[in-house]
């Protein structure tokens, strides 16, 4: 089944999805697009993080190869956000959106605790993403304790 991948939908059907190669030139594109961080967390790739596109909107659900649907994601993230285009808002108790790199800004949904090993969410989308995502496991807090010694993080928006 070369060039297909069986995937979950939403209702846990298994669909059969053709995968079209991302090109290394858009691939090197969605990079500098994204300073070359993680669009959800902000892991730096100059640090060793291991870097995936990421179907914002997955093509399990109805999500496309199109560049505005791409974006760079370190692999946790991707992983995590597998199929989710949802999540749950701890403080408001809501199921939200959760944030959309290509359309929402970094800044107007995030900050970054004072020490800069924490991503604080600052709006529903915001905290729904850092769940959904485990932004702030021990594994990243700890990664982001040692990039901020050595001056490459957190980065700047």
């Amino acid at each position: 089944m070369a060039g297909l991948r069986l995937a979950r939908t939403s209702k846990q059907r298994c669909v059969v999805i053709p995968r079209r190669r991302i090109s290394p030139q858009l691939r090197r594109l969605l990079a500098i697009e994204a300073g070359n961080v993680c669009s959800y967390c902000r892991s730096p790739a100059v640090v060793g993080v291991p870097m995936a596109v990421d179907h914002i909107i997955p093509l399990a659900s109805g999500g496309d190869n199109e560049p505005s649907n791409l974006c760079l994601a370190c692999y946790r993230c991707n992983e995590f956000k597998g199929i989710q285009t949802e999540g749950d808002d701890p403080l408001m108790d809501v199921r939200v959106p959760l944030f959309h790199p290509k359309t929402q800004r970094w800044m107007d949904h995030f900050a970054w605790s004072e020490d800069g090993h924490y991503v604080l969410g600052l709006t529903s989308t915001g905290r729904a993403t850092i769940q959904a995502l485990q932004m702030n496991d021990q594994v990243l807090r700890q990664a982001r304790a040692i990039w901020v010694l050595v001056g490459v993080h957190p980065p700047i928006e």
